[in-house]
């Protein structure tokens, strides 16, 4: 359990994220940047597959560290996609920075969202075939919150990246097929981009974002960094 001056921090910060208006960059959306942090190497906050094989394709090295549960947690009423995204990211950065001594720590948060509703990873079949009606014949977007954090500093950025897509009409039987490949289990909408569906294509927008981690926003995130 953190000890005081820790929930302390923690108070501010939430305090503060929601404080600080939105201002958006490039299709994302900032909070706060800090100095540079180019000498410190990159823990991910995150025990995704997906994000660590992203990563390790990209070229990174980086080490991991899982956030405990108590940070992906919360849903305040009324709060946007955005700012849910952006809040969980900086959640599970933060709270591995409390646990490690030096370096910077990747945090990050994806969902779908269509027509309002956010979608995060279905609990079970029924869940994710609920989804998949939803979702199909429609233009949705799928979000993804980056938070870079320096342990201990409290240096940090937290951006949304933001990408478009589009899925065909899909038949009762044709989502009852795709269900029973189990490729819907762990993925925000119950999809997955890179098990290349011909019924789901994107409109704008980056491609690893809707796998689970905008590699072009930690590029330059990190640019502006060490810049």
């Amino acid at each position: 359990m953190p000890g005081p001056k820790a929930r302390d921090a923690q108070t501010i910060i939430e305090n503060l994220i929601f404080l600080q208006p939105l201002r958006e960059i490039k299709g994302s959306y900032s909070y706060h940047r800090g100095p540079s942090m180019s000498n410190s190497p990159i823990i991910l906050a995150s025990s995704s597959p997906r994000r660590r094989q992203l990563l390790l394709e990209a070229g990174y090295d980086f080490t991991i560290v899982p956030p405990r549960e108590s940070a992906e947690s919360g849903n305040p009423e009324g709060e946007s996609a955005q700012r849910m995204v952006a809040r969980l990211a900086r959640q599970k950065a933060f709270d591995v920075a409390m646990r490690v001594g030096n370096g910077i720590v990747l945090g990050c948060d994806t969902v779908a969202e269509c027509n309002g509703r956010i979608l995060g990873k279905p609990s079970d079949m029924a869940h994710a075939r609920g989804m998949l009606r939803l979702l199909q014949g429609t233009e949705h977007r799928v979000l993804s919150g980056l938070c870079l954090w320096e342990a201990g500093t409290g240096h940090h950025a937290v951006e949304v990246a933001i990408t478009r897509l589009a899925m065909e009409p899909l038949s009762d039987e044709r989502i009852e097929a795709y269900l029973g490949t189990g490729q819907w289990q762990g993925k925000a909408g119950a999809f997955g981009y890179q098990d290349e569906h011909d019924w789901l294509r994107i409109l704008a927008g980056s491609e690893s974002n809707v796998v689970g981690l905008p590699l072009e926003l930690l590029a330059e995130i990190l640019t502006g960094m060490n810049g």
